[in-house]
């Protein structure tokens, strides 16, 4: 498999997933989404890794999808065309699904596919040259596989509008929509990650993935005795564990939880 992208991990356990196909403005093809995709697998199964922060090379963050990717596509059948979507929605799936928390490190353009591996973080900073397009129907396509990540991420009323005009947006209207979370100039960039990954390190490891597994297993069900039940045998096996024990014991003593250094 081609290396398409790199790792890189920090005393602290913040990894540093980024693309390194800055040349071709971090276009992605099959190789490169199952290259992801593994190196996302491998990052996730790592005890030591706290967070994840996904970058890219270059001036642009992900122009979406490979030209000479879409020649071979244009030539695939059904059965080819299916499968090879579903390894992009492998990617999207695990991406959105990890247990550590993400983030989105958007330095330039996110285009097509890559506005789905913005809303399948957990969180987005980007600068204020950083734009966006979902481009699909000018191609005569649709944006089927990044879509449930995009429509929570933006919405319906600005899925809507963009998703069917094929408009480009920048970094103001991202952040309007809630695509981004934060909007800073480039030299500030990696301050503005780094805050968040200092918030993210003050919490305990084991309760940030049972927190980002209570939030999918909440969001857009009605409030009834199952979500109550769920949500009290979720509270009660925090609280029984030996991460939850030690939270409360060290707010009660007055000093930093174990997970916290110095």
């Amino acid at each position: 498999m081609s290396e398409t992208s790199k790792i890189e991990i920090d005393a602290r356990g913040v990894a540093t997933l980024t693309m390194t196909r800055g040349d071709m403005h971090n276009a992605f093809d099959d190789a490169m989404i199952a290259d992801l995709t593994l190196k996302l697998k491998e990052l996730d199964a790592n005890a030591a890794v706290r967070v994840v922060v996904l970058a890219a090379e270059g001036k642009s963050f992900s122009a979406g999808a490979d030209l000479n990717w879409m020649k071979r596509m244009a030539g695939y059948s059904y059965e080819e065309n299916f499968s090879d979507a579903m390894g992009l929605g492998g990617l999207l799936q695990t991406l959105n699904f990890l247990s550590k928390p993400t983030i989105a490190r958007v330095q330039g353009a996110a285009f097509g596919g890559g506005v789905g591996l913005v809303a399948a973080c957990d969180m987005a900073v980007g600068t204020e040259r950083a734009s966006f397009c979902l481009s699909e129907v000018k191609l005569g396509l649709i944006p089927a596989v990044i879509s449930p990540y995009v429509v929570n991420a933006m919405g319906q009323r600005a899925s809507r509008r963009y998703m069917l005009t094929a408009e480009r947006f920048k970094a103001d209207e991202a952040l309007r929509f809630g695509l981004l979370h934060r909007v800073v100039n480039e030299d500030e960039l990696d301050g503005a990650v780094e805050d968040l990954i200092t918030s993210l390190m003050i919490a305990g490891p084991n309760s940030v993935a049972a927190c980002k597994d209570l939030i999918f297993a909440v969001y857009n069900r009605p409030v009834d005795e199952a979500v109550i039940k769920d949500t009290a045998e979720r509270i009660a096996k925090q609280r029984a564990s030996d991460e939850g024990k030690e939270g409360l014991s060290a707010f009660l003593e007055k000093r930093k939880p174990a997970w916290v250094e110095g």
